[in-house]
């Protein structure tokens, strides 16, 4: 039985990983390095900021310490936050789709991006109000497929739904639109519907369930099908 939902964001509630490409590719060039689009898409989205600026530094032999990587980091943040911060960038359906579940299950936001930037794209899209909380970039040492943000939501939906029974890993259904986020989710030990909207159902081959977009989401059957799988 499902008891709480946690949305990914970028790829799967905001049609924002194009941004994202932009910026990172605007930051690299002005280190000399130019980040190609089926390099990102293939190979590097769902990596944490930090993650993917480490990876690309690291193979091009550009400074990759601490430091390096900061100051590329605040300046993407600071390009693709200009980006979106004068337009929703939720997908068509995402929003009404997360109205619906929220009005039969608490949600969470497990999420590589920057809490800044999560908290501007939710209320950009009048849906902040419907999630508990954000996990983000900031709040794990580890970015997907590493499990963290899921445990760290698990967590934090036990202590914010006290004195309800903690809800278990199985009960969670986790939404996820890279196989990063469905290896992370899995590992967590969840339930995982994988949405194709920025990857082909082969690539997101590890969900339990797939389906095209959330705005071709009927949540009942979902939640049958759930059901079904024991």
């Amino acid at each position: 039985m499902i008891r709480a939902i946690i949305f990914d964001l970028d790829g799967t509630l905001a049609d924002s990983e194009r941004l994202h490409f932009e910026a990172f590719r605007a930051t690299l060039a002005s280190r000399g390095i130019d980040l190609g689009r089926d390099e990102y898409f293939t190979r590097l989205i769902g990596y944490t900021d930090h993650d993917c600026f480490a990876a690309v530094m690291l193979e091009h032999g550009g400074a990759h310490d601490d430091a390096a990587i900061r100051a590329l980091m605040t300046r993407k943040a600071e390009i693709y936050q200009a980006m979106i911060a004068e337009r929703d960038v939720l997908y068509s359906g995402a929003a009404d789709f997360a109205r619906r579940c929220a009005g039969r299950f608490p949600l969470m936001l497990v999420t590589g991006t920057l809490k800044a930037e999560a908290e501007m794209i939710l209320r950009r899209g009048a849906i902040r109000d419907h999630f508990l909380d954000i996990i983000a970039a900031e709040d794990v040492a580890q970015g997907k497929p590493a499990p963290d943000g899921f445990l760290v939501a698990l967590g934090r939906l036990g202590f914010l739904l006290r004195p309800r029974p903690s809800i278990t890993a199985l009960e969670c259904l986790a939404i996820e639109d890279t196989a990063a986020g469905i290896e992370a989710a899995r590992r967590a030990g969840m339930r995982v519907l994988g949405v194709c909207q920025t990857a082909t159902a082969a690539e997101l081959a590890g969900a339990n369930l797939i389906r095209p977009s959330l705005a071709a989401i009927d949540l009942d059957e979902l939640l049958r099908e759930l059901a079904g799988l024991g």
